[in-house]
């Protein structure tokens, strides 16, 4: 696979996952957040069981002899999944994405700094440093217009019930 191509496809992944978090977001507003990352998996089980099933290679380990630890990503997943449907309606698309990125960012440069997760240790640098730095403003800059726009509607809305 060319890098061209994992670049895309991690594109169009991200698409999915933005287009993805907006539809639970508004479900698990309507139905429930517990309910809605519950559905989720229910489908995501049945997909990757068929996947699974048909189209997976044998490998030298199974789950069941896999190391332990590595098993704990599924539970980073129900994680990350109701904190999503949680977060999306009260923070929007943007603002969940850019926090989520802002944290993969930060703990991804912890993870290669320290080597953990038996990683090869890459050190922060000044540039790593910078990006953290600009990542945490694009946070306070969608943070800070979600605010501008609700509190705009608030006036809108008090001028309206005045007349």
């Amino acid at each position: 696979m060319s890098t061209l191509f994992a670049i895309l496809i991690l594109v169009l992944g991200g698409i999915a996952l933005s287009v993805q978090s907006s539809i639970n977001g508004r479900l698990g507003h309507t139905v429930g957040v517990i309910a809605c990352a519950w559905l989720t998996f229910v489908i995501g089980f049945a997909l990757t069981f068929l996947l699974f099933f048909f189209f997976e290679q044998s490998h030298a380990q199974t789950l069941f002899t896999a190391p332990k630890w590595q098993l704990m990503g599924a539970v980073f997943g129900v994680i990350y999944m109701v904190v999503v449907v949680f977060a999306v309606p009260r923070i929007g698309i943007a603002g969940m994405t850019v926090s989520v990125i802002a944290g993969q960012l930060m703990m991804s440069l912890l993870i290669d700094h320290f080597g953990w997760l038996n990683n090869s240790v890459i050190e922060l640098d000044a540039k790593r440093y910078l990006a953290i730095l600009l990542l945490l403003g694009a946070i306070v800059m969608i943070y800070l217009s979600n605010k501008y726009k609700e509190s705009g509607k608030i006036k809108l809305a008090q001028k309206l019930q005045t007349n």
